[in-house]
């Protein structure tokens, strides 16, 4: 297992995988501190500015809608072994499905890790260094901010698992990479429209992510156009539990389903 992980690792940092990644948690850090620097005050509509904890959290807020994206370079990664047929060659060396898949799971789990932890280290960095340049206190404690984006590097660790899962189910990498995406950025905002349903969306991935990290922006915008009560989210405790739930239980389905599967 080991090796296997070694070598999955080895793998994901000779490919331009993870330039890809690293250009896009780097984009998206980056973006945080430009917003930043703009002032949430100058938003459309206006917000608070970043000398309250609601123009603040506005800011970071941003980072909650790119959670998926590792999921996306997890999905991609894993499905293109079936795209470019070298699934076939790992089989020789790994015979047993399920280790090869769990040395998947483990590896790019890292990597997600590594990913969020970038993000969040630029983000946070554009987010201080705006304030300093801009001459304002930020409107949350330098504690809780980095709290924030540790919790949201964690929480893109575990979307690369549910990604890795995705593509070990779904081995057609466009059609997974479909799903993942439209899932992520349609299907649970739609879900938040309809009322009664609405009542699920705690329970999703994306509500509790919402719930632990504290970016409740998309619900509240929803309730704020539909003239609805926003939906009430689940302690970030909690919500962390639920998305972990979700992410143990890909991890088993991704080794188990693909067991009795023939190689293509």
């Amino acid at each position: 297992m080991t090796a296997l992980i070694s070598a999955e690792w080895l793998r994901l940092t000779t490919t331009r995988l993870w330039l890809w990644g690293l250009l896009c948690a780097i984009g998206t850090g980056a973006l945080v501190g430009l917003l930043a620097f703009v002032g949430p005050e100058n938003f459309e509509p206006p917000l608070p500015g970043l000398h309250t904890a609601e123009g603040t959290q506005a800011v970071l807020g941003l980072l909650g809608f790119t959670t998926f994206v590792p999921a996306l370079l997890g999905t991609g990664a894993v499905a293109a072994e079936y795209r470019h047929r070298t699934v076939t060659t790992t089989a020789l060396f790994a015979p047993r499905r399920w280790t090869s898949l769990a040395a998947k799971l483990a590896a790019y789990t890292a990597g997600g890790l590594a990913y969020g932890l970038t993000a969040a280290t630029v983000a946070g960095a554009g987010l201080f260094g705006a304030a300093a340049v801009k001459g304002v206190a930020l409107g949350l404690p330098a504690s809780t901010v980095a709290e924030l984006l540790g919790r949201v590097a964690l929480t893109m660790a575990v979307y690369t698992l549910l990604g890795v899962a995705v593509g070990a189910l779904l081995r057609n990498q466009v059609a997974a990479l479909v799903v993942v995406g439209l899932y992520a950025y349609m299907v649970e905002t739609v879900l938040l429209l309809i009322p009664g349903v609405n009542t699920l969306y705690p329970f999703l991935p994306g509500g509790a992510t919402a719930a632990l990290t504290g970016f409740t922006f998309l619900a509240e915008a929803v309730a704020t156009q539909t003239g609805a009560s926003a939906t009430h989210l689940l302690p970030a405790p909690a919500g962390g539990a639920v998305l972990l739930g979700y992410a143990l239980l890909a991890a088993v389905v991704a080794v188990a389903a693909p067991l009795r599967r023939d190689i293509p």
